[in-house]
């Protein structure tokens, strides 16, 4: 195909501070056009390149619990980067053990859990290592793996394929068969697509980018307890919900099941790429050397910074404070006009708004200093750092109580009435 003689202009190219006279954007246009363009962060905060700052209440996606540029995360990327960078995982290094170790602690909720671990680079990767371990350990003829409407596994073609949003399908038929949908926190729904086909079940303990929706404890361990009866694997993406962001480990302690599998990543770095597929000894072994690698998962920038990352976490009880912190956010957004419900588990809540465009509040936070979005038409997405004080909360909610004003305000004032009393 022949370069656009005459490319035109646009916002992104702009927004992402490419040189004037390039006229088309350098990146793909896979995200809308960014409003700000950040340059530092510290702690829960944010800068931009005009020097205005903003309160994260967002955190890269539930990515920067321990907020930005962490100090001890911080130190042990300058430390390692100054030794070893790269091998390959055809030979040890220093890290890995140690993290997987903890790992398996933490998912046993600090009594080893008798797993083992594969390290990746991200969330998508760790669930594919799940899919590819679920087919290898169902063997032939039993490979399809059931997963829930409105959930998110990832944009890989098959995380894609397990992903419940029929709506980001489309573009991409055909799909990678193998992947069946159910009702989400249904078990009757569930029950009767469990045949002889089927290597495992994979959900959210919450589901995130499907609208901060928690499963219940009767249907996490009527899940469980299906997939025991049927030999078939119970494999939890954690990706979102893990390492202390819903006031435990992991989401899925509230519910008190066991999974076969766990994958995980985002705060595993606190902005590292880094992720993890964990699962029992006796499901792992299903894996054979070369039937799955990486080139830079488990690399030792990645795991330093994890190692950094697991023992703050450790060290200030990182779930405790989720739990505290949520249920203060939780209370006070609770009074708020307009705020109709919070839902969620720990740091990770969606605020359901009435009579106004989530979306449109979601910009005006941003006008307003904040950071969140927007996770449906009418739910805000608030994911903060596990480091939040009080006073941070204080100053989000009334941020959002403006901006929820502010949006108000303007629909009052565009709201023009005919003299016939007609909208028009």
């Amino acid at each position: 195909m022949s370069p656009d003689s005459s490319p035109i202009p646009t916002r992104h190219r702009k927004a992402v501070g490419a040189p004037d006279d390039l006229v088309r954007c350098p990146l793909m246009p896979t995200y809308g056009p960014p409003t700000v363009q950040f340059v530092r962060g510290e702690g829960p905060y944010l800068w931009d390149r005009d020097g205005t700052n903003y309160l994260d209440f967002l955190s890269g996606l539930a990515v920067t619990s321990l907020g930005h540029s962490h100090p001890a995360v911080s130190a042990a990327l300058a430390e390692q980067s100054q030794r070893l960078l790269h091998v390959s995982n055809l030979f040890a290094t220093e890290h890995n053990a140690g993290v997987a170790s903890t790992i398996d602690r933490l998912v046993g909720d600090g009594v080893p859990a008798g797993g083992q671990v594969f390290f990746c680079n991200s969330g998508a990767e760790a669930n594919e290592a799940a899919l590819k371990l679920a087919r290898r350990h169902g063997g032939p003829g039993r490979h399809v793996v059931v997963s829930a409407y409105q959930s998110f596994h990832g944009r890989t073609l098959a995380t894609l394929a397990a992903t419940g949003q029929p709506q980001k399908w489309d573009a991409f038929q055909p799909l990678p068969e193998g992947f069946r949908h159910v009702v989400w926190n249904d078990l009757d729904e569930l029950e009767p697509l469990l045949d002889d086909t089927v290597a495992a079940v994979l959900l959210e303990p919450v589901q995130g980018e499907g609208g901060v929706n928690p499963a219940t404890v009767e249907y996490f361990q009527g899940v469980q307890e299906l997939c025991r009866r049927r030999d078939i694997l119970f494999m939890v993406d954690e990706v979102q919900t893990g390492l202390a962001r819903t006031g435990r480990w992991f989401g899925f302690q509230h519910f008190g099941v066991t999974p076969d599998v766990v994958t995980m990543a985002k705060a595993l770095g606190n902005g590292v790429p880094i992720g993890a597929c964990w699962a029992k000894a006796s499901v792992a072994a299903s894996f054979k050397p070369g039937d799955h690698a990486t080139t830079f998962g488990g690399q030792p920038l990645a795991t330093a910074a994890a190692r950094a990352v697991l023992t703050t976490m450790e060290a200030i009880d990182a779930p405790n404070r989720a739990s505290e912190l949520g249920d203060a956010i939780t209370d006070a957004l609770e009074r708020l006009p307009r705020v109709v419900g919070v839902r969620g588990l720990g740091l990770l809540l969606g605020v359901e708004l009435e009579g106004v465009d989530a979306r449109v509040v979601a910009d005006e936070c941003l006008r307003e200093g904040l950071v969140v979005n927007a996770i449906t038409p009418t739910a805000l997405r608030l994911a903060p750092p596990l480091i939040i004080e009080e006073s941070h909360i204080a100053s989000a909610v009334n941020k959002i109580s403006s901006s929820i004003d502010t949006v108000l305000d303007s629909q009052a004032a565009t709201a023009i009435v005919t003299p016939s009393g007609d909208k028009p």
